[in-house]
């Protein structure tokens, strides 16, 4: 007995050790790490051939580090943080485009309806060569979104490629002001409602129920066609509440970080809001992050039929981290999955009915498809635009030229003799 406790003894006095060992080595790890930035910044500071701020090195490599950890975390500093809180909670000067970089390329993502780019011709797939004559190469998505943005009713200068273009054309565009209206809705016939949510900010889901509450005053609601179309996404718990108006209970997705014990599960509860009617949601390759989780959750719980394209398939999450000097960090956090159990991080959401947009014949435009997997950098910009209201010519003419809404309608009308979709 006393020489297995010694031997015990000795055992645990071994494995103390090794764990102190192993702890040292990552602190030795840790110090020469640090101690190779500071040379390297010593260097520079005392070779480079222009004297260069500290402030600014310091920062440039915090951006570098987050870059090399994924496309979605960054370094945001003061002036960006500024612009960001704008975007969710008020409305900023702008063109009004959805950027990301694309091999290597400022590419444009979708532009926003009803803007100044829109309005310009500007489309999906563009890619952006000088803004205000200086090349956009090698420039990073911040300081792109900067240079874009300003005052409203200043121009800025664009010279751009269209996707089966030779040429680059240059566009001088006048900014305006984006507004953050990121809900609209248009009857497509009596009963049936087009539901369009562009991205997801603060009051997505309360502009959402008023304009529901506001149709079903004086008609019944018999369907939805909830349009998630190039809606980029924007805030998770927008994405859960607007998942809620359509459904009673079960749940909508849950998030899981790198330690096991992190999983969150959000639920639906049963309210006063909830929408009841068959519903089609309409995807396609510009529907990322919050709108996939609105679409996962629907077509996981058979509450709706996925009709269009495969998603964009950005299924991580990430939280915005203030720092000391009011910048901050915007840092992935966790994954995102479905019902059951589905990861679309560069997958994406398949539909239930696969239905290519096919533009009206008047329309030129082909809309190249740009997901997650091929993504470098991609950046949420605000989706939205007052909309008066439609008339039946106005149906009419929206119903002629989008194939997939025009299926959403049918589908929707159709359902309730097809199948028993669960509340």
């Amino acid at each position: 007995m006393r020489f297995s406790h010694i031997l015990g003894t000795m055992v645990l006095l071994a494995g103390l050790c090794a764990t102190a060992s192993s702890s040292q080595a990552r602190d030795t790890d840790h110090y020469q790490a640090l101690k190779q930035f500071s040379q390297v910044l010593d260097l520079i500071e005392k070779n480079y051939v222009q004297e260069v701020n500290r402030t600014d090195l310091i920062h440039g490599a915090i951006q570098g580090m987050l870059n090399s950890i994924d496309p979605h975390s960054t370094y945001i500093d003061l002036e960006k943080f500024k612009m960001m809180q704008e975007e969710f909670q008020g409305e900023f000067g702008g063109i009004g485009i959805q950027i990301g970089v694309r091999d290597k390329r400022l590419t444009v993502i979708a532009p926003i309806e009803d803007t100044p780019a829109d309005k310009a011709g500007m489309r999906a797939g563009d890619i952006i060569l000088e803004i205000d004559g200086i090349s956009a190469m090698d420039i990073s998505l911040e300081d792109a979104v900067s240079k874009i943005r300003g005052p409203k009713g200043k121009a800025v200068d664009l010279t751009i490629l269209h996707k089966d273009s030779q040429s680059p054309e240059k566009l001088t565009i006048v900014r305006g002001t984006i507004p953050l209206i990121s809900v609209k809705t248009k009857e497509l016939e009596p009963g049936y409602l087009h539901v369009r949510v562009t991205d997801f900010k603060a009051n997505t889901t309360e502009d959402l129920h008023r304009k529901l509450q506001e149709y079903t005053a004086t008609k019944e609601l018999k369907g939805v066609v909830l349009d998630l179309r190039n809606n980029p996404g924007g805030l998770l718990n927008q994405a859960i509440s607007v998942t809620d108006t359509f459904l009673r209970d079960g749940l909508i997705v849950y998030t899981q970080g790198r330690d096991p014990k992190s999983r969150k599960d959000e639920l639906a509860s049963r309210q006063a809001s909830d929408v009841t009617c068959p519903v089609v949601v309409l995807i396609n390759s510009g529907s990322a992050s919050a709108s996939e989780i609105v679409a996962g959750a629907l077509q996981d719980r058979k509450r709706a039929i996925l009709v269009g394209e495969r998603t964009f398939g950005k299924g991580s999450v990430q939280s915005i981290m203030p720092l000391s000097d009011g910048s901050a960090v915007k840092l992935t956090i966790a994954l995102y999955y479905t019902p059951n159990g589905r990861s679309i991080q560069a997958a994406g959401i398949d539909p239930d009915v696969e239905l290519p947009f096919v533009a009206a014949a008047e329309e030129t435009e082909e809309k190249g498809e740009f997901r997650e997997a091929n993504l470098s950098k991609h950046l949420d910009n605000p989706n939205g635009g007052s909309q008066p209201g439609a008339t039946e010519l106005d149906i009419k003419e929206a119903l002629a030229k989008d194939n997939q809404l025009r299926m959403g309608l049918s589908m929707v009308k159709s359902l309730p003799r097809f199948m028993q979709l669960s509340n």
